[in-house]
């Protein structure tokens, strides 16, 4: 009898920034798109236009983590990028979904990441929610490996 292969879950997975591992609660935006190009050149036959493969573009990468009492590590990444005058640093960010026994099943890759957005928790003085930070990775490639 063969074994049978189940689908991954999607909410076992670990982030790993510039080399510190940190907990998220959301990961998006790990696409690529490649932008069309619609030609027609002028001895053509057709009246219709014909569809080359562009530019390969990459959508920014967010990620959403409770916030934690003490724990500044996003704000100080954002704000050292930006406020100490230094050039931008760019970091490799690493994201790992995981198989239930914990090892990697696919692996995404961003290349020279740097912070581009963050968000505070809002405030409801009649919500129960979890107080959740959001930072947004702009990137220049993302690569996609199975475990």
């Amino acid at each position: 009898m063969s074994e049978v292969a189940y689908p991954l879950t999607k909410f076992y997975f670990k982030v790993d920034i510039g080399g510190t591992e940190m907990s998220f609660q959301e990961v998006s935006g790990l696409d690529h798109e490649t932008q069309a190009i619609e030609y027609r050149h002028g001895d053509s036959p057709s009246f219709g236009t014909m569809k080359i493969p562009g530019v390969i573009k990459s959508s920014n990468v967010t990620m959403k983590r409770g916030v934690i009492q003490g724990d500044n590590t996003l704000w100080d990444e954002y704000y050292v990028n930006y406020f100490t005058g230094k050039k931008v640093e760019r970091i490799t960010i690493t994201i790992k979904l995981l198989d239930p026994e914990g090892n990697d099943a696919m692996i995404w890759t961003l290349e020279n990441a740097w912070p581009t957005k963050i968000v505070s928790t809002d405030l409801k003085s009649d919500g129960n929610e979890i107080a959740v930070e959001t930072i947004e990775w702009a990137h220049e490639g993302l690569t996609i490996q199975v475990g």
